[in-house]
């Protein structure tokens, strides 16, 4: 499997475990119940070696929420994302280099949302 195709595939089915309401490919419709994560776009690098393949994938995922007075439960989506790329390191063989997240507000629809973004950069070798 592609290595970004896998990053997705582990993160969409471990975030689902936790019980949250995972979209992908589109967002979903306008009468979803709030909060959700959307894991959007996907970027790969690889480089060939003589012997192998290396590289890193960085894969984005928004939580939206529609209660900015709860940005704590924003914020405790976000470290459960987090918490699950962790434990990928630990039981793939992937390693986990690092992410770059944000809270901001979001008018994008009729109700003010809170849109957490979370950029995820992992690393493989094959």
């Amino acid at each position: 499997m592609d290595p970004q195709q896998e990053v997705f595939t582990e993160l969409r089915m471990r975030l689902k475990k936790l019980g949250y309401d995972v979209y992908d490919g589109e967002l979903p419709p306008e009468d979803t119940l709030y909060p959700f994560i959307y894991i959007a776009d996907s970027q790969q690098d690889d480089k060939r070696l003589k012997n192998a393949v290396i590289g890193n994938v960085n894969q984005r995922v928004h939580v939206w929420h529609n209660n900015s007075n709860q940005r704590g439960e924003v914020s405790k989506i976000m470290l459960d994302i987090k918490r699950v790329c962790y434990q990928l390191e630990s039981t793939t063989g992937w390693s986990f280099e690092g992410v770059t997240e944000r809270i901001i507000p979001d008018d994008t629809t009729k109700e003010p949302l809170l849109h957490g973004v979370l950029d995820l950069e992992f690393r493989f070798s094959s």
